[in-house]
Parts: structure tokens; sequence; C-alpha cells
């Protein structure tokens, strides 16, 4: 029976292009849908450049399989099951992966001289054709749901597509090469450091000090400048009238938003993706899931997804599961012109989605990345939810909104970015071992010329409230960012390079700042023994002068942190937590405990991703 069937596929007779009813006509025809829906169709497909078939399916007028039997009626091309019969792996080896997946088809069956392709696009069938010439076959297409042309590509050839995954960066821009006997180096000389330090104890705190100050300036300096052009901007932007926006045809955007075990999490995902504005026929979500992760799988099993949001699963590989790696898997089969990122608990802004395009629309070809402005929707649970929401508000909406202007390397959010996806590709997509690939990325975009600018949209997320999740994701941030900062200053000269002296001194500012704040910081809480008057291991270090200076040096950060945030939790909505910006230096004692962990695995563990645990929090607080 199959072969039968087989044989009526090889020889039904397409109908000729200029022969062909109208793709509405038939179902009209079919009483699948109205006049009236058609027009309504038609209309948007004038300004969406969307297939009509998607746009009827996604204003749920039609399902895609009706849409299939509506294509086969209008072509006379036969519809092959790939659930049922799947192609055969040898058949595919004909042309690489990339060449199935750039065309969303798949050879299924062949017949002595011919070969049966699916394709769920007849319209573009003929380019298909032209570069399968060199094939030796007669090529015949076929029907079938992307979906399921996606789902075979990913099943044959799943271990190159996961290996790939795992190895898309060059290798000189990434720490895969960090093997265990590749960090027995690094742990003898920090070991080393320690011997000579205790050895001579105050030549080595007094080292210890001088890069505490160190690191405590160039934080400072980066936190000032960006401080400086964002008040700067807000001055002068008032009297600027900005450019109308030109018409647009809007693109196709896919959005990936990778899963691992979020029982919690994935229903409230599905209604906040509902909320979306933008034209759903445009609109392309990946839910993107490890092969293992039953949690999520059975989750969403009991949710019903609509047309436009999809899965894809990520092959186990080396026991190497990280989100970076996930989404270098995923990034083969989004279908966008523009390609952005949620997190599982992410809540979007409705009209994200057009704020993106319309800006990209007006922008520099060189600016390949948008970041929008990170959230939270919890500030109320407790304490440090609040001032986890002024950390983020402070970093978000001013001081990277003032670094994006200068041109500086803009280190991405891991959330709420949208690159230009071809863009993406050139770059190699993640690091896939990094466990902070996104300010990794924005590195990468940066040494390669181009540009990240900011967006004006925000995403709420569920603010980490507890204190050991706290330190556990800190953690993970940190040891990212000591990764991150070590893979790219192998080659200091070259970095140098690649950057300019301004970008090179901005990278040095935010990464060695950063992580310096926090693991040095117990070398400069000794300065409050002295300032009260109590014996300290700094007595014989610093002088009344150099004291005074430190003294200054801790006012001078102290007020430009509370300027900040006092900037940040201004407007309306967030203006009950200006009492709390106060007690900040409360809030990052903390961060030291999450600093060492990160050394101790950076030692250890380097890619081990210490998951943050979402759901736990009321969206109370979410704006509608």
């Amino acid at each position: 029976m199959v072969e039968l069937n087989l044989q009526h596929f090889a020889h039904a007779a397409p109908i000729p292009a200029q022969e062909r009813k109208p793709l509405g006509a038939c179902l009209v025809d079919r009483g699948l849908i109205t006049k009236a829906q058609l027009d309504e169709a038609l209309f948007l497909q004038s300004w969406q450049q969307a297939p009509l078939g998607e746009i009827l399916v996604a204003e749920g007028w039609v399902n895609r399989q009706d849409v299939l039997n509506a294509l086969s009626e209008q072509t006379g091309l036969q519809i092959a099951d790939l659930d049922s019969l799947p192609p055969p792996s040898n058949l595919c080896r004909i042309k690489p992966v990339d060449f199935w997946l750039a065309h969303n088809v798949i050879p299924w069956r062949q017949l002595g001289p011919i070969l049966l392709v699916c394709t769920a696009r007849p319209d573009l069938f003929p380019d298909v054709q032209t570069e399968l010439e060199d094939t030796g076959y007669t090529i015949i297409p076929v029907l079938a749901v992307a979906d399921q042309i996606d789902d075979a590509i990913a099943r044959v050839f799943s271990t190159p597509l996961a290996e790939a995954a795992e190895a898309r960066v060059d290798l000189d821009q990434s720490c895969r090469s960090w093997t265990p006997r590749s960090r027995v180096g690094p742990a003898v000389a920090l070991a080393g450091l320690m011997t000579l330090f205790a050895a001579f104890p105050m030549t080595g705190f007094a080292v210890l000090v001088a890069a505490a100050v160190i690191s405590l300036i160039l934080f400072l300096c980066l936190r000032l400048a960006g401080l400086l052009n964002y008040i700067w901007h807000h001055r002068t932007r008032r009297s600027k009238t900005p450019p109308p926006s030109p018409p647009l045809a809007l693109p196709c955007v896919s959005i990936m938003v990778p899963l691992y075990k979020e029982r919690e999490i994935a229903g409230a995902l599905i209604r906040r993706l509902r909320r979306l504005t933008y034209p759903k026929a445009l609109l392309d979500v990946i839910l993107v899931l490890e092969e293992t992760d039953e949690v999520t799988r059975s989750t969403l099993a009991q949710a019903h997804l609509p047309s436009w949001i999809r899965t894809v699963e990520v092959p186990a590989l080396n026991g190497l599961t990280t989100k970076p790696r996930a989404m270098n898997f995923a990034l083969d089969f989004c279908r966008g012109d523009i390609l952005g990122v949620w997190d599982a608990e992410d809540a979007p802004q409705p009209d994200q989605i057009e704020r993106v395009v319309r800006h990209f629309a007006r922008t520099d070809e060189d600016v390949v990345c948008l970041q929008g402005v990170l959230d939270y929707y919890n500030p109320r649970t407790n304490w440090r939810s609040r001032c986890f929401t002024i950390e983020y508000n402070s970093w978000f909406r001013v001081i990277l909104q003032g670094i994006a202007r200068l041109g500086l390397v803009v280190p991405l959010g891991g959330t709420t970015f949208f690159f230009r996806r071809d863009k993406l590709l050139e770059l190699g997509g993640w690091d896939a071992h990094n466990v902070t690939e996104d300010a990794d990325l924005g590195v990468r975009l940066s040494r390669a010329g181009y540009r990240t600018e900011m967006v004006d949209t925000a995403t709420f997320e569920e603010a980490n409230f507890r204190a050991w999740p706290w330190v556990r994701q800190r953690s993970r941030w940190l040891k990212g960012f000591m990764v991150t900062y070590l893979v790219h200053m192998r080659s200091p000269l070259r970095l140098l390079s690649d950057l300019g002296p301004w970008r090179f001194l901005g990278l040095q500012a935010f990464f060695l700042g950063t992580v310096g704040q926090f693991v040095l910081a117990p070398v400069l809480w000794l300065f409050w023994l002295t300032t009260f008057g109590l014996p300290s291991p700094l007595d014989p270090i610093l002088s009344g002068a150099g004291l005074t200076a430190l003294f200054g040096l801790f006012l001078l950060a102290e007020a430009v942190n509370t300027l900040v945030g006092v900037i940040a939790v201004s407007a309306r909505e967030r203006r009950f937590l200006l009492a709390w910006v106060p007690t900040m230096p409360l809030y990052f004692p903390l961060g030291v405990l999450a600093a060492y962990k990160a050394l101790w695995e950076l030692l250890l563990d380097p890619f081990f991703w210490d998951k943050t645990q979402h759901g736990q929090a009321s969206e109370e607080g979410l704006p509608h």
C-alpha cells in the first residue's frame, strides 16, 4: 500500500503556476473561510511580509492542515506525512544540513531516478529544484507542514547540529578549550601568589589595597560617565524632534525562549506571550527545550500553544545543558529577519516588538543589536526585591543608556535583546560554554565593529528575593564575567586593536570593576575600623592623607550610587522605592560570598550552570 501511494506521488501532475486557482479562492470554495475574511487577510498581507496561509492561521480562521489541503488542491501536489513516514537519513546526505535548513525542505523518498522533496512553500520551490540539479535526480515536490520539516531535519541531523551548537564561536574567542588540565596552571599560579602574600604579608596586603582602590575608581568612572551622558541626553533631547518613522513592510520576528525544568512558569509564560500586539502571522516564538527535560515537556503538553508558538528540542550530547548551547541549536530553525531572546519568567510590554522593528528601521546598519530595559514586577515582595529593583533600574535605565550612547562595549542583559539575525549568524551565535553568554556576545559584536543601542521598551521579570538563590544567581554572573574577561584578554594587544583605546578602557572598567568590587570588598571594609578609631591592617600602609583620600573616594562613590538610584526610581510607578535607596550599601555585601563561590567554581567547574528557580513571587506588580 505504501509503495502504491509513493508511485501515485511520483506520477501526480502538478498544475502549472499560470493555471492555478488562488489559494484564498480554494479556501472559500471549501467553505473554510468567508469572502469577508479573505478580503481582510488580503488587506493584512498588503503590509505584512507573510504568506496568506500564515495570516489566516494566525487569525484563527483555519488551521495549517486546512491550508495544506488547499495548497494541494491549488498546485496538484500530494501531501506527505513525515511523522508516519520519516525521511531516511542516508537520502538527506546528498546536501549539507545548511541547505535543507535554509530552504525549509527535506528529501522524503527516492523512486528510481525520482526524488520526492517535501516543502511547505511550493511558490519558492523552483529555486530548490535549480540547486538540486547537480544531484542527478528528477526533483518532484510534495507538500508538508513547515514544523514537520523542521522536526525531520532535527531528527536526521541531531548529532552534527548538537555538535555545531557547542562550537559555533571561534576557538580563540571561546572558553571551551578550558579543560581540567588547562586549569592546573592558573590554579598553581594562584596558589603561588597566595603563598607569596603569606610570606610578605604587608607587601601582599598593600597590593590588595591598591587593586581594590583601582577597581573602585574604574567602576566609579564608568558609572559617572554613564550618568553624565544620561543627564546630558535628557537635557538636550526635549529640544529635538525625533524624525518620523518610515513606512514599513513589517518583517518576521523570531523570539527564542529557553526553558529548563520550568514547571511553575510555563503556563504564565503562554499567557504573557498572548498579550503581544505584533501581527501573529509575523511572529515566530520558539520554546527551546532540552531533550531530557521531562518536567517542562509534560507541563507544555497540558498547554494549548497558539499557531505562532512552537517548540524545538535540543538533543543531549556530552552532558552540556547550558542556555547558550540550546539557543545555538535553535538558531538554525529561526525564520525571522530579527531575532530576540526572552527568559522563562519574562513579561515583555505588549508593543515591544513594534518598538524594536521601528528602531531597527531608522538606525544605522552597524547597529546590529538592540537591548531593552529589564525591570521587576515584584519589587514589594521584601527588602531584597526592592533593592534588586533599584539595582536593575539604576543599571538599565540610567548607566547603560549613557554607556551605549558613548559607544562603549555594552554587556548584554541575557534577555530582551534583539539581533539582526544574519549578523548574529556571522558572529557565530553564543559561546555554548560561557555562563554569561550575553556579556560575552556584547564584547564580540563590539570587536567585530558593530554597535548596540538601547531601545525604549521594558521587560518585567521576577526579582530573586531569597538570600541563597540570590547568591547562586549572582555567583553565576560573576563567574561568567571572570570567564569572559579572561577569554578576551588572552591577547590584550589584539583586543586593543579590535576595540580601540576608549572601548578597551571601558571594557576594563566594567569587568575589573564589577568583579573587583565584590572580590576585594573585604579589604576595603577594613577601612571602617580606622574610621571608628580601631586598630586596622591599613594603619601601616596608609598615611593620614591616604586615609582622607580614601574616605573622600568612598563618599564620592556612594554619592554617585545614591544619585543614580534616585534618578532610576523617580518615575511615578517606582517612586515608592526612593526611601530604600539609602539602604543599598547593606544589599551588596552578600555578593562577596557569591564572588568567592564564583572563584571556586572558576577553578573546579567553570561551565556549571547554577539555575535560578522562577515562579516564586506574585505577579501583582505586573503592568497591564
